[in-house]
């Protein structure tokens, strides 16, 4: 393996890589220059490398100097698309690249983008410069990171717009041609092969079903929805043959591979798997033009490089993460197939090595790995490359050709297609296939890294058995991390205007959920309706992975509100729930709690209506319920309260409790709280002076949206708590407190 390096390609690429990191994250990471300039100064690297690595890096540091923002409002569209109500995407401002949102004003205007290619556009804008919003939490997605990953310099909210014209580009050409190819597409195929086509042949994957795209995600083999090297290799190999075929010359059909690829990679929509593909066989190519040769991970090098100088944010791209080192362990898996000389080891070895060399980052990402991708990809992966894609593409061409012919045809393979599709989904019914460890900190992800070099080496060696205990002993920190968490942990998490709350006993003993967060829906037109936003899936689901949970001991659902209970569905269908605590009659009073009792039922989740003086204790922490007293309708003043007790430190969590409630509550247990959960988010009719004279909290928090309609917390229960700590989620986005026995702290 260490003999791949004397490659002096990869040795520049090590470099940039470095360079271009320290120069976005962190200027300490340019102290890792020290041991690897002492590397190549002890292999005897010879001088011009060093030349060149210092020019890679003066190129990086113009690169990522900051950039002024335009000053124009003048937009030439990338890629954008529409959703709902909104245009939304990337375009040029004086050559450099901007996020922007538009609302349509009627649906007459968005009928007019929809009909056309986007790609190209025109636009005379108002608009002023927005602040991304932050993310959920730390493991959620960030609009910041992922518009600084695509290279643009800024968001820009625009409110009026005007077409002007459109760009007459090659770059557009293509991008019409593709949006022509996507209805052409819709014209002709079947509806259940349309998403799968446009993904497959075009690299559209904005009509994929959800539930399908997580299908795929548990078996591992989400990347044969991607278009990579298998797509980018077998449209080679078909294109090379029928041009030898019609009879032109192995120069000639070379040179036109050379030509018609790089073009293939824009009208796929351009993602990093694509342009790796493409770049490395378009180099190979050229190379071989000119009788000489050039070894893979060379040409790999020099790709990386180039995309690197050229778009230095990239490295922050999944995408490319995943594809460059997928590739990277590909070529180094060729060296141990000569130990292997059967086809089935082989395939076994490469898809193995493959998963390995990628699981760390897959981790740091999903905080999740499926452990069946291993056995999955053995059979998805000839299955998709040798009948799935190639009848596609042959569909595709028939449907041009000759379409009574592609509609017969489609008649036999739609239902075989479908019969799969439903074998799929019947495959990640099996229990036990993802391995969700949470997210490695820096530590874990070099822990695992080394564990995967020992395993190779070991293999390497013929000491396989080192290699794996090597590699295990890697594995366990990773698993059992969260036993370093001595503490009660309580996080309250920025849903917008709703609530929940998530606390861990010490060394994650039990876990309990306080309500899931929901959006208030108002009635929409039907053309400003798009995907539905799930704050369970998006907010609640990563969170709890991002921490390696993936049990909820008890599930408590204060009251049917929807800011409070909507995303309990999604929690249930991502994450085991064992237990449901809700407030009496529940089901009964509210539409919204239908599809959670959908839910439970099927999961057959066993279900409690409690109330006052119901308790528990686990790992020396106790739980009591101290409202409702009594069976309600639903109501804020029904909300299940809970009050948590470890050693000498309380907590107190109220639902949406308003006055009335407040003033049953006068345990002598609620008073000198050190944790409160202000009621209703800090509504006026709540967290009256007498009930925080009685709980005298040392710490109030307001779960509330940014900016809410309600004006939450309200400035009247703000200056009742004047003299006292308050942390508002609006304002400071998820607030995480650890209680020891004695002592609290803010994380």
């Amino acid at each position: 393996m260490v003999k791949h390096f004397k490659s002096h390609m990869i040795v520049i690429a090590l470099a940039v890589l470095i360079a271009a990191s320290a120069f976005q994250l962190s200027s300490f990471l340019f102290l890792l220059f020290i041991p690897y300039v002492a590397w190549l100064l002890y292999k005897r690297v010879p001088g011009p490398i060093y030349l060149a690595i210092a020019v890679a890096i003066s190129i990086l540091f113009l690169q990522t100097m900051p950039k002024p923002l335009p000053a124009t409002t003048q937009l030439t569209l990338q890629d954008v698309k529409i959703s709902g109500a909104t245009l939304r995407g990337f375009a040029l401002a004086e050559r450099q690249r901007v996020y922007f949102t538009y609302r349509f004003q009627n649906e007459q205007e968005k009928q007019r983008y929809e009909a056309t290619s986007l790609y190209g556009l025109q636009l005379q804008t108002e608009a002023t410069w927005a602040t991304p919003t932050r993310p959920a939490h730390r493991y959620a997605f960030s609009m910041a990171s992922y518009i600084k990953s695509k290279g643009a310099v800024g968001m820009l909210e625009v409110t009026t717009l005007r077409v002007t014209g459109r760009s007459t580009s090659f770059a557009t050409r293509l991008a019409t041609q593709r949006f022509n190819v996507a209805r052409h597409i819709e014209a002709t195929f079947p509806k259940s092969l349309q998403a799968e086509a446009q993904a497959l042949l075009i690299g559209l994957r904005d009509d994929v079903d959800e539930e399908l795209t997580r299908a795929y995600q548990i078996l591992g083999i989400t990347h044969l929805f991607a278009i990579s090297g298998l797509h980018v290799g077998l449209m080679t190999a078909i294109l090379y043959y029928v041009l030898l075929r019609l009879g032109v010359r192995r120069e000639h059909a070379t040179v036109l591979l050379i030509i018609a690829l790089p073009l293939y990679a824009m009208l796929a929509g351009g993602a990093p798997s694509v342009w790796r593909a493409v770049t490395v066989t378009v180099l190979v190519l050229a190379v071989q033009l000119k009788k000489r040769r050039i070894a893979v991970d060379d040409a790999l090098a020099c790709t990386f490089i180039f995309f690197v100088l050229w778009h230095p944010y990239s490295i922050f791209q999944v995408g490319l993460q995943l594809s460059y080192g997928a590739t990277i362990s590909l070529i180094y898996a060729q060296r141990l197939m000569q130990y292997f000389p059967s086809y089935f080891a082989q395939a076994f070895l490469i898809t193995t090595v493959t998963q390995l060399a990628v699981y760390p980052l897959i981790l740091y990402h999903f905080f999740e790995v499926s452990v069946s991708s291993l056995l999955m990809n053995l059979v998805f992966v000839p299955l998709f490359s040798t009948i799935i894609l190639p009848t596609t593409m042959a569909l595709f061409v028939v449907t041009y050709i000759a379409p009574p012919l592609a509609t017969l045809l489609f008649t036999v393979y739609e239902p075989l297609r479908t019969w799969l599709t439903v074998f799929i989904q019947a495959l990640t019914t099996i229990p036990w296939q993802l391995w969700t460890p949470g997210r490695p900190a820096w530590w874990g992800i070099v822990l695992a890294y080394v564990g995967v070099f020992m395993l190779v080496i070991s293999i390497e060696n013929k000491r396989p058995r080192l290699g794996l205990l090597a590699f295990v002993c890697s594995v366990l920190p990773l698993h059992f991390s969260y036993l370093a968490q001595s503490d009660v942990r309580v996080t309250f998490l920025d849903v917008g205007q709703g609530d929940s709350i998530i606390i861990e006993l010490p060394r994650r003993r039990a876990v309990y959920v306080i309500d899931t967060g929901g959006v208030l829906r108002f009635n929409k037109e039907g053309w400003q309706q798009g995907k539905p936003y799930e704050v369970g899936r998006r907010v609640v689901v990563p969170y709890l992975k991002g921490k390696g949970i993936t049990k909820v001991d008890t599930l408590i659902l204060t009251h049917p509100d929807a800011d409070h209970v909507e995303g309990a569905e999604e929690v249930m269908q991502e994450i085991t729930v064992k237990a449901l605590h809700v407030t009496p009659n529940s089901f009964q009073k509210s539409e919204v709690m239908q599809a959670i009792e959908q839910e439970v039922n099927t999961q057959k989740i066993p279900v409690y209506e409690v109330m006052r003086g119901q308790s528990w204790q686990k790992a020396g922490v106790q739980f009591m319920y101290v409202a409702p007293f009594e069976a309600g309708e639903g109501k804020n003043n029904d909300s299940l309260v809970v009050v948590m007790q470890y050693g000498k430190m309380r907590a107190l969590f109220t639902g949406d409790l308003e006055a009335e409630g407040e003033a049953q509550l006068q345990d002598a247990i609620l008073r000198n709280i050190a944790l409160l959960k202000a009621g209703h988010h800090g509504s006026k009719t709540s967290s009256t002076e007498a009930f925080i004279a009685h709980t005298n909290p040392q710490l109030t928090i307001f779960s509330a949206g940014l900016n809410n309609r309600y004006g939450h917390p309200h400035p009247d229960v703000l200056a009742r708590f004047a003299d006292r700590a308050t942390l508002t989620t609006a304002d400071v986005g998820t607030i995480e407190v650890e209680l020891s026995t004695t002592n609290m702290t803010i994380k």
